[in-house]
């Protein structure tokens, strides 16, 4: 049989374990004790009948011993949840507690008053917004960034190696028989391809505005009609109105000398041709 006063003699009067000792109170680290205090009436090993309130993960649970099962340590204690509500959980206790010291009822009572109190404040701490404070690793850092330096170096190298080896291959430095990736042939390839068709595209519209310029002259109407009309009577007249014609073109050239002179040169026209009743050759008149 278990007597709780011998046991409560040999905890109290030698050691125990959970015991803390202060210059004004004695302090029970036993995690079945109801109020924190080393007492007879608190000790959880002391005393057959016992009842507590505890909390694992946010939900509170009844802890109950009695005497009954003191010979299975296993199901020493029964566990019974509590109710989120806070009143349904004081009536939890009161039912589970009926015939139980008021005392114990009281002690349970304000364990789970402490307990919900806390659960509260966490909750709220928990939606509230806070600082984080995050430790600096300056070594980390430094190393991050000196892997960072070398990336860097490395891709540019990369780079470099693969235009090196693909002016080589456009060169025909290594001939008909080559081992290259097939994506950077295709990619090289491409930029030829947008190369040539922007060559292309500038090609043309050199042409064109030289063609626009070739085709754009500018001449003066009398000078225009003078001429033409010079050539149609050359054209016309037989070869004794020659002289005639060489007269006019005399009084016409002094009458013109008064005149101002063309910013550009006269256009000219050059026509051949062949009298069946001449002996001598064609005759070229400009």
């Amino acid at each position: 049989m278990q007597n709780d006063d011998v046991i409560w003699s040999v905890l109290n009067g030698s050691f125990c374990s959970h015991k803390v000792q202060t210059k004004t109170q004695h302090f029970c680290r036993n995690e079945y004790n109801v109020s924190g205090l080393c007492s007879r009436t608190a000790c959880p090993l002391a005393n057959s009948n016992y009842a507590t309130v505890r909390e694992e993960k946010g939900v509170c649970y009844l802890f109950v011993k009695t005497i009954e099962r003191a010979a299975f340590p296993s199901k020493l204690w029964e566990k019974t949840k509590l109710s989120k509500n806070y009143d349904k959980a004081l009536e939890q206790i009161d039912k589970s507690l009926l015939y139980w010291p008021k005392h114990m009822k009281h002690r349970c009572k304000q364990r789970l008053t402490k307990i919900t109190q806390y659960l509260i404040r966490m909750r709220r701490l928990a939606l509230r917004r806070q600082k984080k404070l995050v430790p600096i690793q300056s070594k980390v850092e430094r190393r991050e960034r000196r892997r960072e330096v070398k990336a860097l170096l490395a891709a540019k190298l990369d780079n470099a190696i693969e235009k090196e080896l693909l002016e080589r291959l456009k060169r025909g430095t290594y001939g008909d028989v080559y081992n290259f990736p097939q994506t950077a042939f295709e990619k090289a390839l491409n930029e030829e391809e947008v190369d040539t068709d922007d060559r292309q595209v500038e090609e043309e519209q050199e042409m064109e505005s030289d063609t626009e310029e070739a085709a754009v002259e500018y001449v003066a109407a009398n000078d225009f009609q003078e001429s033409d009309d010079s050539d149609l009577e050359d054209y016309d007249k037989p070869e004794d109105e020659s002289s005639s014609s060489d007269e006019s073109d005399e009084d016409m050239s002094s009458a013109k000398k008064g005149r101002k002179k063309p910013t550009k040169s006269r256009p000219k026209i050059e026509i051949e041709f062949e009298r069946e009743y001449e002996t001598a050759g064609p005759s070229r008149l400009k």
